[in-house]
């Protein structure tokens, strides 16, 4: 049965729970988050997509909170993402980051889904990467390093395993049952998978790495971007904040996800003079991809509400086409 609405024309019944395991059951491939994401892309440069900077609190305890908001009118959906990253949370048996996305429609403002936030945090973060991977990484990739082994590292492997062909990972990070899982998840995707001793071990001779460092007010930079071989692409999810600033100067083409979000902001990710533009201008030619082989390229990336969007909205589609969810009467 397809239920899947195009636009909301009477009062639902139903708002429509998808937790982990309903997002999971989708089977969503790396193609199609992409493949949306560019839509949505283009669909801005054409103001029919708006998204708006995230908001951010960051309280003294090291907490970090962050809000995101994005609307589209073809589909015409509505996300707002709520966010709390707190270092403690392992201690205490939680994840670092719990999330949840809540899915509107654009038009009339009435509720639709609300989704589990880690997985859309988790997916759209390595499709974004993947999106700019796709222009500024070298299509023979097959060493991939990972700075920090946990969710974001697991989702990026299953997103480049489908773009490139891979055959190597190395992994660096400070725990040995996320580094255990990571090469695991590897090697049962036929990869070999190297546990890396050092960080720069791990990334002087990969083609693609993936930094995921959890955020903390104790981190101390100790990436440096003189490692990297010529040609390497990096995919900082962590705001470059494991990266040395005076090394980010060795990169030939640094991209970030939002320019018009990055002026909002009182710190940039990098120095505004190295950046050659975001991912908006990169997927609509304003900007080149890689211009030549031996470029060292890295996409820079605080979280792009229209990633969120994107998936969220391709989530519930899909989920209404499969009668996969929780129905929650709608008291409206």
């Amino acid at each position: 049965m397809n239920d899947t609405p195009k636009a909301v024309t009477q009062m639902p019944s139903f708002i429509r729970y998808l937790s982990k395991n309903s997002l999971q059951s989708l089977q969503l491939t790396t193609q199609e988050v992409t493949a949306r994401i560019e839509q949505l892309i283009f669909a801005r440069k054409r103001q029919q997509v708006w998204n708006a900077p995230k908001a951010v609190i960051t309280p003294p305890d090291g907490r970090y909170m962050m809000a995101t908001l994005a609307a589209a009118d073809d589909p015409p959906f509505l996300a707002v993402k709520a966010l709390v990253l707190n270092p403690d949370n392992p201690a205490h048996g939680f994840n670092s980051i719990n999330a949840l996305v809540t899915l509107l429609d654009s038009h009339s403002g009435i509720p639709l889904a609300i989704l589990d936030g880690n997985w859309i945090t988790a997916v759209r973060t390595a499709g974004l990467s993947a999106v700019a991977a796709k222009r500024l990484a070298k299509p023979d990739a097959s060493i991939v390093a990972f700075i920090g082994c946990g969710v974001q590292a697991q989702s990026h492997l299953r997103a480049f395993a489908e773009l490139f062909p891979l055959k190597q990972i190395r992994a660096f990070g400070r725990g040995a049952t996320n580094r255990e899982a990571l090469c695991q998840r590897a090697e049962k995707m036929g990869l070999t998978a190297i546990v890396s001793e050092t960080a720069q071990a791990a990334v002087r001779d990969a083609d693609v790495i993936v930094t995921s460092v959890t955020l903390s007010p104790q981190l101390v930079p100790f990436l440096d971007a003189h490692w990297l071989k010529p040609g390497a692409f990096v995919t900082m999810t962590d705001l470059a904040a494991p990266w040395l600033v005076e090394s980010m100067s060795a990169f030939d083409r640094i991209i970030v996800d939002d320019l018009e979000q990055e002026a909002s902001m009182s710190k940039p990710l990098v120095d505004p003079a190295l950046v050659c533009g975001d991912l908006t201008s990169l997927v609509g030619g304003d900007v080149a991809s890689r211009c030549a082989d031996d470029e060292r390229t890295t996409f820079v990336f605080r979280g792009l509400a229209l990633g969120d969007l994107a998936l969220a909205g391709l989530a519930y589609q899909r989920a209404c086409e499969c009668s996969e969810g929780t129905l929650i009467e709608a008291c409206l």
